[in-house]
Formats: structure tokens, sequence, C-alpha cells
């Protein structure tokens, strides 16, 4: 479906009835309406495909028995020049062998005649419904590829996305390094996404988090009763992710004991619940990542030479930020952006001489820190606009040390946010005596906007005067 389809995703639903009898076009756009749909109407096959190209209805109910072009032939049509309209067909002639016929061509139902009003409710209501998932799911998955797509064009992530896209239809093994917030896991999901696995499961498993007593009950799953607190049979992450995708995420940090484990079921391919007996085969596709240095883990006996050279078919490096400088402008703005999106606010800018301050310092902490203070620095500057004199008040914590005023900040980010907003408005009312309109202007607020945060907030004002 092209995504410009889904520009009637928050109006009325659209429903084209192609009849050649006026009497049942108008019974039934009379009882479509009264439903809250939009009906358009067609006495032939020939008109039926024009409305379709010109009105991009959500729905068709379509007349078999039509005089030039027939039904079957509209359909056909229909189904091949937009294939996202459904199409339910009618037909007061209708056999067994015609409704197969029609649901092969791509027909959404089948309507028999003469028509109960409350049958074709049912159906056009399912349809629709059916439309308005599919829409769903499109704007969803539309997201989520914008969500784990790899940002910058420096050399290096030029590079890596070159090697993203040769490896990823492959069913090989991959290990990915590099040092903490640098992106694995957006690597490992970009993998995922371009393979012809990316319609199944992506199981992660963070290896560090799963305590050692019960890495075989997360990864194996058991059955019931097989150690107390047991009282129902659990899936394990292999089991989940079977036909998809498995990643490995922080592999270095098992014990030595659950990476033997670990080996033995990439090995062997099929594995046991705890407390079971039955062997469960698995098709699954590994992809793995670690923040450290495996050869000199090897060396030092903390992770074992077997398990590594069975991970690492082939190794991906994901650069850290300070050798990708060039992409930090990039991706300050895209974090602005994603943060103006999901607290539902305007998207605030940056200033050139404020990007060459991001730009002076390495960001240990690689893109993770950089999200983290962009984001910070939108909750605590109150323009619209953030400028090179905003970051001085924070420059503390570029080097490392968190000032004395954030530290002070509410645990969650919405409640520091709530927090900064109610003390900003406070002081802004008081620097205008009040006065309301006056504060507006000031801060670049709607007047009713600003009325709604001051009774939220349990302020005081003196109104317009």
């Amino acid at each position: 479906m092209d995504p410009g389809d889904v520009r009637q995703t928050d109006m009325k639903r659209t429903v084209l009835i192609v009849d050649d009898e006026e009497s049942i076009c108008h019974s039934l756009s009379g009882i479509l309406m009264d439903e809250g749909y939009e009906v358009l109407t067609a006495n032939s096959g020939e008109d039926a495909v024009k409305v379709v190209d010109e009105e991009l209805p959500n729905l068709v109910l379509l007349d078999i028995w039509l005089p030039g072009m027939d039904g079957i032939e509209t359909l056909k049509q229909i189904r091949a020049d937009h294939p996202q309209v459904r199409v339910v067909m009618m037909s007061g002639h209708g056999t067994i062998e015609t409704a197969v016929k029609a649901t092969k061509l791509g027909a959404f139902d089948f309507i028999e005649k003469p028509l109960s009003l409350e049958k074709v409710i049912l159906v056009v209501d399912h349809a629709l419904d059916m439309v308005r998932l599919e829409e769903e799911n499109l704007i969803l998955k539309q997201r989520i590829v914008q969500d784990y797509e790899l940002t910058g064009e420096s050399e290096p992530i030029v590079a890596l996305k070159e090697m993203i896209c040769i490896v990823a239809p492959t069913n090989a093994w991959i290990l990915i390094m590099g040092e903490n917030g640098t992106g694995k896991e957006l690597v490992a999901r970009s993998i995922h996404r371009k393979s012809r696995r990316a319609n199944r499961p992506f199981v992660e498993v963070n290896c560090a988090a799963i305590p050692e007593e019960l890495i075989e009950s997360e990864l194996f799953g058991h059955e019931k009763g097989a150690f107390t607190g047991a009282t129902a049979a659990k899936r394990g992450k292999f089991d989940l992710a079977h036909e998809g995708t498995i990643f490995l995420d922080e592999v270095a940090d098992m014990s030595l004991k659950a990476q033997a484990k670990i080996l033995r079921i990439l090995q062997e391919k099929k594995f046991e619940r705890v407390g079971g007996t039955k062997p469960i085969s698995m098709d699954v596709r590994v992809l793995a990542a670690t923040n450290k240095d495996l050869e000199k883990e090897m060396e030092a006996g903390r992770f074992r030479q077997d398990l590594y050279y069975r991970l690492n078919v082939i190794p991906l490096i994901v650069p850290p930020l300070r050798d990708r400088k060039q992409d930090i402008p990039v991706l300050v703005r895209r974090f602005l952006k994603d943060f103006a999106q999901r607290e539902g606010d305007a998207e605030k800018s940056i200033t050139e001489e404020a990007l060459a301050l991001f730009m002076d310092h390495d960001w240990p902490g690689n893109v993770r820190e950089l999200k983290n203070f962009t984001e910070r620095l939108v909750i605590m500057t109150p323009a619209m606009t953030i400028t090179d004199s905003d970051i001085p008040q924070l420059e503390k914590e570029l080097h490392g040390e968190v000032p004395e005023d954030l530290a002070k900040m509410a645990d969650s980010y919405r409640a520091a946010k709530v927090e900064f907003e109610k003390n900003f408005i406070a002081r802004k009312l008081q620097e205008f005596d009040g006065n309301v309109s006056k504060t507006a202007e000031a801060i670049g607020l709607e007047r009713s906007n600003l009325h709604r945060k001051i009774k939220a907030y349990g302020l005081e004002s003196k109104g317009e005067a």
C-alpha cells in the first residue's frame, strides 16, 4: 500500500455503491449514511472505475450483473489499479462457483440479493475495520522503520549501512561490537528488518540482566512443576524467536556456565525445556553484541573460544561518536524532532553556535549521552531556540559533573518537565504582574493554552488587564 493512500485515516469512511438499479443505490445510500459513512454511487462498471480513480473510496459494494463491463471485470480492474481498496460483491443470481471466482480475484466478501440491510452493515463495518487495521499497521511500520534507521552520513556510518545491506539478507550469524551507547541494538534491529525474517519475531536477550540460576529457564523455558514457583509451563526466548532472530546483547557478561549452555544449543539447534524431556528443534538467526574486547576476555579466561568462533561469523564494528562527529548536527535535530513528537510539543530549533559546542565535546557516552543531554537541554531552555548561551548552565555536565539544580530535579523525566514549566510560568507571571495576555505574548504561548496551564498548576493571575 502506498503511504499516500492512508490519507483518509482520520476522515469519514467512503463507500462506493455500484448497481444499475437506482432503487438499490438509493436504499443502500440511505442506510450507510445513517451509519455515518460517506456514500458515492455508480450505475456501471466503467463509471465505477472512474470514481475509484478519482475518489479512492475505502470500500466498493459491487453488483456482479452490470450492463457493459460486468462486475467480475470491474473487480479485476479495481484490484489491478488500487489493490488497497476493499471490494464486496453483490448478486441476485449468485452461485458458489461465482463466489469462489470473485474471492480468488480479491473480493473481500460476497452478499446475496435480496439484500439484508443488517448483513450489509455487518459486512461493511467488518471490511472497513480491516482497512483501518491495515492503515494503522502501515503507519506503525513506518514509525518502526524510522525509529530503527541509523542516522548520519559520515564515512564510518555509510560504510556500516552498506555492510548491513550486504549481510542482512543472508542467514549468517553476526557479532556486533562497539562501546556503550553507540547503537548496537539499533544495528541488530536494522539487520533483522532488512532480512528475510523481517516478518518473524525479533527477540532480545539482555545477557547481563539474567541471573545465572535463571538463565536456562529464560532461554529455553520450563515445564510446569520444574522447580519451586513454576506454576505453569513457560516458553523460552529461543522458542519465542523460532523462524526469527534472537539478539544476545552484552553476550560477554554471561558466566562461563551460561556460555556453555548457549554454545550447546547453537551447535545442536535444539533444546529441552527445564524439567522436560522432549527435544524442541529451533530455526533462529543469532545476532550477538558486546562492548568488550573478546580477544582479551578469552585470554583472561572469561569468554569461551569455541563460542567466540561460533558467533563471530561476520563481525560488525559500530563507530564511537567521536569518530563520526560530522553526524552530531543531524543527530541533534533528529532528537529535537523525536522529542517534540513524543511529548506533543512544538519542535525547538538550535543555532549553529550551539551545535559548535556539541562538536567540541568527545561524548564518552556516545549517541546515548548526546540524546540524553539534548532532551535535558530542551527541558531546561524556556525559549523555542536553543543558543550557545543556554549551554553554559549545563557545561559541567558535559565534563561529567551534574549541576546542583539538575541533581535536585524529580526522578522522572516527565515530572522534571512539569516542575520546570510550573516554575517558569510562575516566574513570568510575576514579571508581568500577573497579566495573562502579556505573559502569553512574551513566552510565545496561546492565551487560552496559558490559562489552562495556570489553572492546572494552581497559579495566581490578574486576568487580561
